[in-house]
């Protein structure tokens, strides 16, 4: 069978990679992908706003499957166009997609149906909301209501820091926005908790601990992920029936009461204080860098618990993982998550010889005349399964020394409280 990839993530290069594996598949097609992709798929520049183009080229070149990485063409109802022209999709459909798409969708939904979350409110208006910030308890997290690929959230330690995160949203950093949320700050450890959906059953999809902020030791600004590893710390039995009985099983409730039926992955975004678990977002797909951390964990052929979802099978559908650890050093342009310089070369990754249980999976990355450039702000990613995080972290090392990219930069310290 022939696969679409939509999306230029590391994400998606680890999808490509672990979908090139099956033996069901003969070819893959990345739109419009990056570097890495481009060695095992063909990457197709195309735009993926023009949904009938794209249409037109699925139609032409006979392919049987779609899965759709990010979040934005999920958004913009992508998922819906396509299978009304019965092509088959992994993703969730535009409705679903707002667990992602409004912050305040998800929020009323966590009311409505006692989700356990932050307390909150929402403001329309930047003078409603400087008003409320004077009488409020500090720190506090300020939210765009609209997609900001994982940037549209400030934690403000004052209330001069809080202004600014305001007037930054409604000046329209993340793009328009009519409302903004402002959340009591929840004092725990974060821990990202993956599910996949058919529509009518869903299955446990690993959890990771992702590491946001730019600097070493959880300091500065958000970024869309420096690292993450898995399995998470703080998972255990107890707390992953809460999270499924408490989260899980009331937002699929709230969902098919709008008649809507969940199909893809269901990224749950927590805050666990005293082993209770508390909803921050959602995503409606595999996180960036979780993905590239979990996927290499997966035994069972990806190919086969993606088509199990789409034919509503997944019952079915066994799903086996390794007992090793996995790690993820993302590589950054110098400058991000600001401003950072583009068309920067790479020129040391032919010396980077992947040994069994490393991988290297590209982000903002092009080919031109045999030579590789940095293009985005997240550039690569390095991956290491081992028996313990120790041993995943000194190989991922060893492979960034001989990489010795002076345009870019990492976090040494992903991984700090697994690592002693």
């Amino acid at each position: 069978m022939k696969v679409g990839i939509i999306g230029s993530g590391g994400r998606e290069h680890a999808i490509c990679h672990f979908l090139s594996q099956s033996n069901k598949i003969s070819k893959i097609y990345c739109f419009p992908g990056n570097a890495g992709t481009n060695d095992i798929a063909e990457n197709i520049s195309i735009d993926l706003e023009n949904f009938e183009n794209l249409k037109k080229f699925i139609f032409d070149n006979k392919i049987n499957l779609i899965v759709i990485g990010p979040e934005k063409p999920l958004v913009d109802g992508l998922t819906d166009y396509l299978e009304k022209h019965n092509i088959l999709v992994f993703g969730p459909n535009k409705i679903a997609s707002q667990l992602e798409g409004s912050k305040i969708f998800t929020k009323q939904l966590c009311k409505k149906f006692n989700i356990p979350t932050a307390k909150f409110g929402i403001f329309n208006n930047r003078e409603e909301s400087i008003k409320f910030l004077k009488n409020s308890k500090f720190p506090i997290v300020i939210k765009a209501d609209n997609l900001a690929s994982g940037k549209g959230v400030y934690i403000s330690e004052n209330e001069k820091e809080a202004q600014i995160a305001v007037n930054e949203i409604f000046d329209g950093k993340f793009g328009e926005a009519k409302n903004l949320l402002i959340e009591e700050f929840l004092y725990g450890e974060e821990m990202s908790f993956f599910t996949i959906h058919d529509g009518k059953c869903f299955k446990n999809f690993g959890t990771a601990q992702d590491h946001k902020r730019v600097l070493e030791g959880d300091k500065g600004k958000n970024t869309g992920g420096m690292g993450a590893y898995s399995p998470s710390r703080l998972i255990n039995n107890e707390l992953e029936k809460k999270i499924i009985n408490k989260i899980i099983n009331p937002t699929l409730k709230g969902l098919s009461e709008l008649g809507v039926e969940y199909k893809g992955f269901l990224y749950a975004g927590l805050m666990i204080v005293e082993n209770e678990p508390f909803l921050i977002e959602y995503n409606v797909r595999m996180g960036d860098p979780e993905c590239q951390t979990i996927l290499p964990k997966l035994k069972t052929d990806l190919c086969d618990v993606i088509l199990a979802c789409c034919k509503k099978e997944l019952n079915n559908q066994r799903i086996e993982w390794s007992n090793k650890k996995s790690l993820c050093f993302v590589i950054c342009s110098n400058g991000y998550p600001d401003t950072y310089e583009k068309n920067v070369e790479i020129p040391n990754l032919d010396k980077i010889l992947l040994k069994k249980n490393e991988y290297l999976f590209h982000a903002g990355t092009s080919n031109k005349d045999d030579k590789i450039f940095a293009i985005g702000g997240r550039v690569l990613n390095f991956v290491g399964l081992s028996d313990d995080f120790s041993s995943a972290k000194s190989s991922i090392i060893n492979n960034l020394n001989k990489l010795n990219w002076s345009g870019g930069f990492f976090r040494k310290d992903i991984g700090f409280k697994v690592i002693k």
